[in-house]
């Protein structure tokens, strides 16, 4: 049987030992908003001089509903002092980020009802005025470059000339004038400036094989370097600090990323630089101030860094000794590098925000992201493996209620969703909600999952439902087996593709799961595969590889697409979806709805006209978890 084929990883402590079981107190039960509400104060950013402080809070104006919008306060040192000022006027949804443009702008991005046309807006910080550089209707615009020694524009691309492609333009942040940087062939899939804003390198794609483009000056035409199928990674980082070669993250000739350096004068011999073992690299990072690699930044069980120079390395160190017991975190510094920005947090809490001075080695308190809810009531994350039924070793996280003896618990099977992303460790308000209602929580990155290197990436090529599927149940049955679950007591949740996973775990093992929720997840692959935006199309063919092409694998797809098997459906669903989301159209929740109450079956169906893929404002997001605690409460009985 296949629990005989399970190797055990928790060891039999757990059961015995672990903080879950040994908490004499039930915690606290808080209340859903305490999960998933906007922090108070939070986003702190540094201006370039280091004389004002940006941050967002939700604000209500004109009695509209509260959006988190930007402020700006002065500095004296680490303090903020005098009265915090209101740049933006946001009502209709929440500003997700925004950075500083040298000392005297905010940049930040908005979309419509969760549409993800993003616009790119600037506000003046002294006068308050905004401009929107991308006035376009139905058109999507992203940052390429804030070319912070040029104070007066930024890097932008958008698609208005040709929805399936992004150009680029030259922003000026204080008229909007936008002038042609780079017109993209129809082939373009990237863009890479070099350190004085040019744009130098670029990412062709015919969906099949990429191909990393170079040029010595814009006045250049761009050549081919490096072609290689899309199995093989070369993304480029940034340029070396002369702008002559380029740090690039790289699988050729290897399983993992690797950080390594690529002359364009000899594109074939990259010059490894660092790498990590069975482990894919994330990303590195670099000093502009001194113009020296920094740090290179990857996960194992946990986030993990590896400093190239002793200034970062010692500062990292420094901050450690202030903060035992919390992860680091740089978020934002001044252009001197003299103040930084600093987030500490761990797995039962999104932490606390300082300013550090490396001068004078001080901390200064900003806030507490979320003091609503006390460290100590909240769940242990723990790393765990299992093996799958064809002998891949599955990494995730388990989240383990407290004060509750680990066994013969109700659990909620989370997968994540992508599918060509993972979950990692750290503060998840969702896994702590769960487990502060008494669930055990289970995420795990399956086939597919990014980290894990290429071959492990690849499994999952035409896997959807199959041996994706697979291994979300092999992880169900190994907590059947460590007897942490209760077998008659256990639901699957997820997002996008893990709401695809969600409704695959109760079509075709109809048996494993009591009820299931799916957030904006697919239901047809044939379906989902004609409704992708239009920009997604020039990585079409990557798609079919990877999931299924319609024409050929037809058989397959409609194996795999749960809405064509509702039939075999038994265990009670919830389905929430955005009404504008542009990735999976709402049309793959409908007719997943239609097919289950063809049959009389009464589907719990929430859909929200002002969101998309996912839903963002607060009113949403807490009506979303109000109405999935009662739903598993009903059919789970914690």
């Amino acid at each position: 049987m296949l629990i005989d084929r399970l190797k055990r990883f928790i060891p039999h402590s757990l059961h015995l030992n672990h903080p879950a079981a040994s908490a004499s107190v039930l915690p606290k039960k808080y209340p859903v908003s305490d999960f998933f509400r906007n922090p108070d104060r939070g986003f702190f950013r540094l201006s370039d001089d280091g004389a004002m402080l940006g941050f967002m809070e939700p604000v209500s104006i004109n009695g509209q509903a509260a959006r988190m919008n930007v402020f700006v306060q002065a500095l004296e040192g680490s303090t903020p002092v005098g009265q915090a000022k209101r740049l933006t006027e946001e009502t209709e949804r929440d500003i997700s980020q925004f950075f500083w443009k040298g000392s005297n702008s905010i940049i930040y991005e908005k979309d419509f009802k969760g549409d993800e046309n993003f616009h790119v807006l600037t506000v003046n910080a002294a006068t308050g005025r905004l401009t929107d550089l991308t006035p376009f209707s139905e058109v999507r615009a992203s940052i390429e470059d804030d070319l912070p020694d040029d104070p007066d524009h930024i890097l932008i691309s958008h698609n208005q000339r040709n929805p399936e492609v992004f150009d680029v333009y030259r922003a000026n942040i204080h008229t909007g004038d936008l002038s042609l940087v780079a017109e993209n062939p129809g082939n373009i899939v990237g863009w890479q400036t070099d350190h004085q804003g040019h744009v130098r390198a670029a990412i062709a794609s015919d969906g099949l094989h990429t191909t990393l483009l170079f040029r010595e000056t814009e006045n250049d035409d761009f050549r081919p370097l490096i072609t290689t199928d899309f199995r093989t990674v070369v993304s480029p980082e940034f340029f070396t600090f002369d702008n002559r070669s380029i740090y690039a993250l790289s699988n050729r000739g290897r399983d993992c990323l690797a950080l390594v350096t690529i002359d364009p004068d000899e594109p074939e011999v990259e010059k490894l630089v660092y790498n990590v073992d069975r482990i894919d690299l994330d990303g590195a990072g670099y000093s502009r101030l001194r113009k020296v690699l920094t740090v290179a930044v990857f996960q194992t069980e946990k986030p993990k860094y590896h400093f190239f120079d002793k200034v970062s390395a010692d500062r990292f160190e420094r901050l450690n000794e202030k903060l035992p017991g919390y992860e680091i975190s740089l978020q934002s510094h001044t252009r001197d590098e003299t103040k930084f920005i600093v987030a500490a947090y761990n797995d039962r809490t999104p932490g606390t925000r300082y300013i550090y001075d490396a001068v004078n080695n001080t901390l200064d308190k900003l806030a507490d992201i979320n003091p609503a809810l006390r460290e100590d009531d909240m769940a242990f994350v723990q790393p765990i493996q299992y093996q799958s039924r064809d002998g891949l070793t599955i990494n995730g996280y388990l989240t383990l209620p407290l004060a509750r003896s680990p066994v013969n618990l109700p659990c909620i099977v989370n997968p994540h969703g992508g599918p060509w992303l993972r979950d990692s460790w750290g503060f998840n308000p969702e896994a702590q909600f769960l487990a502060n209602r008494g669930y055990c929580v289970l995420q795990m990155n399956f086939r597919g999952s990014t980290g894990y290197g290429r071959k492990f990436w690849e499994a999952s090529f035409g896997q959807w439902g199959l041996d994706m599927q697979n291994d979300i149940t092999d992880g169900v049955t190994w907590l059947i087996e460590q007897g942490i679950a209760d077998p008659d007591r256990i639901a699957i949740y997820g997002g996008s593709y893990g709401g695809y996973a969600a409704l695959a775990g109760i079509a075709y093992t109809p048996d494993l799961y009591a009820a299931a929720v799916d957030y904006v997840g697919v239901s047809n692959l044939l379906t989902f595969m004609n409704t992708i935006p239009p920009y997604w199309k020039p990585m079409l063919t990557k798609m079919y590889t990877m999931v299924g092409d319609p024409s050929v694998d037809n058989e397959r797809l409609v194996a795999t697409s749960p809405a064509l098997h509702a039939d075999k459906i038994k265990a009670p669903l919830f389905i929430a979806q955005g009404a504008n989301d542009p990735r999976v159209n709402k049309a793959e929740s409908d007719q997943m709805v239609a097919a289950l109450r063809s049959r009389g079956v009464d589907v719990e169906y929430m859909v929200k006209d002002d969101e998309g893929h996912g839903f963002h404002n607060d009113e949403n997001k807490l009506e979303f978890y109000e109405r999935t605690e009662a739903f598993l409460s009903q059919h789970l009985r914690p």
